[in-house]
């Protein structure tokens, strides 16, 4: 199905939804994060003790990382795939994957699912262009900077993609798997970061999605004066709204 993108996930498809299926765990810092988001949301636009209608399934990142680093993206797909199944069984309306390198996959994924995909990189693609932003900053793991699946969303939406530059993309990636994933944040990081956000504005960017959902973990807003999206807050915030 083409995106229009004219129009936000929960019309695309139909007009409501009540239960989040959330596939999460890479890593669980983030999902951390995804849960408390939504739940915030939801209290934000209805008030009093609501909360939101979740099913979540935490998978053994370690797993799923070593298909990753080996190429076998058919087999963490195929994992995936049947997590999704199970979450559409017990009662899901949709899919969030709570991580964007995944979303490699999402296609082989959907087929055998009869409810829809929240896309992340539609999400973001959304909130930039609701921003007026045109041309983005991208930084996230090797696999969301270099390759086709997440940057071809964003320029299907008429958006401009800058990444760093091949040693720091390299760097980047590092920093994610080897610190954030573990839970591990240090200011010399921090500084890395900065100066990488620093260039792409430099480049022309107008703001720089924080494309991995752990970089929100090292990295915030107060810390540059260049917009910045972080992923996580924009894919939780899109699917609580879907709910309402």
């Amino acid at each position: 199905m083409s995106k229009d993108w004219s129009k936000p996930f929960w019309q695309l498809y139909r007009s409501s939804y009540e239960t989040i299926g959330l596939i999460s765990g890479m890593s669980w810092k983030s999902t951390a994060t995804y849960y408390k988001l939504i739940n915030e949301t939801i209290k934000e636009e209805l008030g009093g003790l609501h909360s939101a209608k979740i099913v979540l399934y935490s998978v053994d990142f370690a797993e799923i990382e070593t298909y990753q680093a080996t190429g076998n993206w058919e087999k963490s797909g195929q994992v995936l795939a049947e997590i999704a199944k199970k979450l559409e069984k017990v009662g899901a309306d949709f899919i969030v994957i709570c991580t964007n390198t995944m979303h490699k996959i999402v296609d082989q994924i959907q087929q055998d699912l009869v409810i829809p995909i929240l896309h992340i990189a539609e999400a973001i693609a959304e909130a930039l262009l609701e921003s007026g932003v045109r041309k983005v900053g991208l930084l996230g793991t090797k696999y969301t900077m270099t390759q086709a699946f997440y940057k071809d969303k964003l320029v299907e939406a008429d958006l401009d993609v800058l990444v760093p530059s091949a040693d720091e993309i390299e760097e980047v990636n590092r920093m994610i798997y080897d610190e954030l994933c573990k839970g591990e944040t240090y200011s010399k990081s921090r500084a890395t970061y900065l100066t990488i956000i620093k260039r792409l504005k430099q480049a022309g960017a107008e703001a720089v999605i924080l494309g991995c959902t752990e970089i929100g973990l090292l990295v915030q807003q107060d810390d540059t004066e260049i917009p910045l999206f972080d992923m996580t807050t924009v894919h939780a915030v899109k699917a609580a709204l879907a709910t309402l």
